[in-house]
């Protein structure tokens, strides 16, 4: 480990069916496929490369998104979890991802969510149980003070998500993100630890 206390990595949480771990290079075959299954579902929040990135670099394969996440969490800039889902009496099975991003220490203290979840999958909770495992982690373990989501404004699966865990609303950001081929408007959503009560946002699923 390259951190030492409580930011070390690899980190794996759980609540009811709902797994949060690290992705791992033999999760290559079954996260394409899962992909591939829900392609037409989250294309339209799937964030793009615009034109003035072109000359950033070839696109990564799977073992370098892996080893670049691993490093990236055993730094404490993220925290990129896969979502899993298990049916009863079965092993769990791919549901998702969930990344905590752009984590800054010091005065800001602050990290940003984004997530997709299997399209078979969808309607069962996993979404916002995988962002209530996340953010509880950030706030009671790591100590983080601001967990931030930005969607776009015709996300309505994502919107009940922030909504039924108590984000806060701050307003539009114009442009804010490249997402499916053009720059798109999001709304950005907020909580900060002390909004948070004694149950969590676990606490918060009903």
């Amino acid at each position: 480990m390259s951190l030492l206390g409580p930011r070390r990595w690899p980190v794996t949480l759980s609540h009811g069916p709902v797994g949060l771990r690290p992705i791992r290079r033999r999760d290559s075959a079954e996260w394409f496929a899962t992909r591939a299954r829900s392609g037409d579902w989250n294309a339209p929040w799937d964030g793009t490369r615009p034109p003035e990135a072109e000359d950033d670099g070839d696109d990564v394969t799977f073992e370098q998104m892996v080893v670049r996440h691993r490093a990236d969490a055993r730094a404490g800039r993220s925290l990129p979890w896969l979502i899993t889902w298990t049916d009863p009496g079965a092993k769990p099975r791919l549901a998702g991802q969930m990344t905590i991003s752009g984590i800054a220490w010091g005065s800001a203290r602050w990290g940003m969510a984004g997530y997709w979840v299997a399209r078979e999958l969808a309607g069962r909770g996993i979404a916002p149980t995988a962002l209530a495992l996340a953010g509880d982690h950030m706030f009671t373990t790591l100590k983080l003070h601001r967990l931030e989501v930005a969607i776009r404004p015709e996300n309505a699966p994502s919107l009940r998500v922030v909504e039924k865990l108590g984000f806060r609303f701050e307003g539009l950001r114009p442009a804010y993100m490249h997402v499916d081929g053009s720059w798109r408007d999001h709304l950005m959503f907020a909580l900060h630890a002390d909004e948070v009560g004694p149950g969590g946002l676990i606490g918060r699923l009903g």
